[in-house]
């Protein structure tokens, strides 16, 4: 499941996510927190949820 999340929350706001990637200030550590909070989002899915994909 947590691909699957992935794939498509970042396909979803990928124009977003060029902005944020291409501003001044990104770095890797930015880049970190980027990803922790994307991965974040998985948790909204029950397991229930998450096993019906």
């Amino acid at each position: 499941f947590s691909q699957f999340y992935l794939r498509h929350v970042t396909a979803a706001l990928a124009d977003d996510l060029d902005k944020v990637r291409s501003a001044s200030d990104f770095n890797d550590d930015r880049l970190g927190m980027l990803i922790r909070a994307l991965k974040q989002g998985e948790a909204t899915f029950s397991d229930e949820e998450k096993k019906s994909i």
